[in-house]
């Protein structure tokens, strides 16, 4: 039977007796608190189907708390694979046995491969072996492109939550595209003060005209940002806000501008308060749909070794 269930750490732990009258087996998932909203399932369910993988991919409601618990648990199942959302994605990093560059770069992991002994391409180095990588930079990169016609090389770019796993993606992969500019805001300054640390190399040269510095740490407060959003082509949104439909908008709507364009990584059926915000200042503005389905293609090649059904996963989330 098909599964719509959400899981717990509960249901992990006691794994064959809890699905014993699922079929296909469970074998992919993605990990989460909370967990509910995400269309991860039902992107790569209709990928699985479509290339006649004989598995099923599910929802995991894991807790901060339980996610060291949860991984162990992986280790011992038949998984092929899971996917990290909020609030897992720096945590998980340290708890896994090897990164690959995207995930190292950035301190973050998004999709792991288990590598265990039924694994066709396992190895006895890598046997049950959680292999980390992150996909949040390629999967932006491509969004952007999709939705706005414009290359991340030639837009500058203010981050809002650059402390955490997505927006720390982001910003690596706007520095290794040599944006124009990148302006990092979040509410722990030292966090983004650290990360723009880490990407100052690449901001050496001189790109943009006048007196402004290509890269920058501020507060994410109406002041500081006030004074940054004159010199910004681009705002994300890569904090949770507007997962709730009450959720305030990260930037005062008297701040946007008609030349701005807003990407707010958050998706879902309703237009967040960010959204609307840039609506009414007629700028443009997309959610993080596109940037998920571009997450999932690269997460399906990465446990697979082979090409996503695009067109197929773009159907099931649109």
């Amino acid at each position: 039977m098909q599964t719509t269930e959400r899981y717990t750490l509960a249901d992990l732990e006691k794994w064959r007796e809890t699905t014993r009258d699922i079929e296909p087996p469970i074998r992919l998932g993605v990990l989460g608190d909370p967990v509910a909203h995400s269309l991860s399932p039902q992107m790569q369910n209709a990928a699985l189907r479509a290339c006649e993988i004989d598995m099923q991919y599910a929802r995991f409601h894991i807790r901060a708390s339980e996610l060291r618990s949860a991984l162990l648990s992986l280790r011992k199942l038949d998984f092929i694979g899971i996917n990290l959302t909020v609030p897992h994605k720096i945590a998980a990093f340290a708890q896994i046995d090897k990164v690959d560059e995207s995930a190292t770069r950035c301190g973050a992991v998004n999709t792991i491969k288990i590598n265990t002994a039924n694994s066709a391409v396992a190895t006895a180095q890598d046997d049950q072996k959680l292999i980390g990588f992150n996909t949040d930079g390629e999967g932006f990169l491509r969004a952007i492109r999709s939705e706005f016609s414009v290359d991340v090389r030639d837009l500058r770019v203010m981050i809002i939550g650059a402390g955490g796993g997505t927006g720390r993606a982001i910003a690596w992969q706007c520095a290794l595209e040599n944006c124009e500019r990148l302006v990092l805001a979040n509410r722990t300054l030292e966090k983004a003060s650290e990360l723009a640390k880490g990407l100052g190399p690449f901001f050496t040269g001189a790109r943009v005209l006048g007196p402004v510095a290509r890269l920058e740490a501020i507060a994410w407060d109406e002041t500081a940002m006030r004074a940054q959003l004159p010199e910004i082509d681009l705002i994300v949104n890569a904090t949770p806000l507007g997962m709730n439909p009450s959720d305030p908008s990260p930037v005062p709507a008297r701040l946007l501008a008609p030349h701005h364009m807003i990407f707010d990584c958050v998706y879902g059926p309703s237009k967040t308060a960010l959204l609307r915000a840039a609506e009414r200042a007629g700028a443009r503005g997309v959610n993080g749909i596109l940037m998920l389905l571009h997450q999932g293609t690269l997460s399906f090649s990465i446990w697979f070794n082979r090409d996503a059904p695009v067109e197929v996963m773009r159907a099931a989330l649109l």
